[in-house]
């Protein structure tokens, strides 16, 4: 009797949580695809949606420090468009850094190579590596890896000049908060797949 009347409560706890997992699950889809919108529509980032292999969107990178920097974020990893698994971003900074920001960040793929590069144990960027800031800002400066590039106007009609180097493209979007220094060097992934 006792084992049955347990049984019941586990079915019904579990029919309860059912629904609420499931709407869980559609709002981090709906966070992950309005960031890849927000990328599609925000200039030269639109473009590497269809010329590159894959990427890998963070709706939210949180980053803060003082002197010792840290951060961390929770992705996902697309290949032709489709989602093939997950991803998640640390990065621990030393130097002259003060304050907090958060920031969406995409890294694209250039071909096959890069994207397995990526996706094939733990990955991290080279201390020299940047990438380029799309901000609100009327006038904006941004760099990436080896070159310049300029940035202007707000998430939606931002414009960006960005390259691949080394296979990969990196664009961000600044959220919120305020940091005085915000490169993507030293990042560090591990990848899951679906």
């Amino acid at each position: 009797m006792k084992a049955t009347l347990q049984f019941r409560t586990y079915i019904i706890c579990l029919l309860l949580a059912l629904p609420f997992g499931s709407a869980m699950a559609d709002a981090d889809a709906a966070k992950f695809e309005e960031t890849i919108n927000l990328f599609k529509n925000a200039g030269e980032s639109g473009t590497f949606f269809d010329n590159s292999y894959g990427y890998a969107v963070f709706p939210t990178i949180g980053k803060g420090g003082i002197g010792i920097g840290g951060a961390h974020g929770k992705g996902r990893v697309y290949a032709a468009g489709k989602y093939v698994g997950d991803t998640s971003m640390m990065q621990l900074t030393v130097g002259f850094q003060l304050g907090g920001e958060a920031f969406s960040q995409i890294i694209f793929f250039e071909d096959q190579r890069a994207f397995d590069e990526f996706t094939g144990g733990d990955f991290e960027f080279g201390a020299d590596v940047s990438a380029v800031a799309i901000t609100a800002a009327a006038k904006g400066a941004a760099t990436t890896t080896g070159s310049s590039a300029g940035a202007s106007g707000g998430k939606k009609d931002a414009t960006t000049v960005g390259s691949y180097h080394k296979g990969m493209a990196t664009f961000t979007i600044a959220k919120g908060g305020l940091m005085y220094q915000a490169t993507v060097g030293g990042q560090k992934f591990s990848y899951n797949p679906k």
